[in-house]
């Protein structure tokens, strides 16, 4: 569900908003905005973390960097 807001920002920001967002997108770039400055909730940092652990290219890394990661350091 969309929520409508009327929101204030300076002048020099709303231009530059307007001149590199079209003007059909502003609602989804504002939001995108906003939800990436804001902490992600635990559920989704979860969730992101899992599917990242079953991506094969990281998993390819995390077998190479094995051998680095204990050399040289105290026991």
């Amino acid at each position: 569900m969309a929520v409508r807001l009327n929101i204030t920002m300076d002048d020099d920001v709303y231009a530059r908003l307007k001149k590199q967002v079209p003007s059909k997108k502003l609602s989804s770039f504002i939001s995108s905005a906003v939800r990436a400055k804001l902490h992600p909730d635990e559920k989704a940092l979860d969730a992101a973390y899992r599917a990242a652990g079953k991506e094969r290219w990281r998993q390819r890394l995390e077998e190479d960097w094995k051998t680095t990661e204990g050399e040289g350091w105290p026991k």
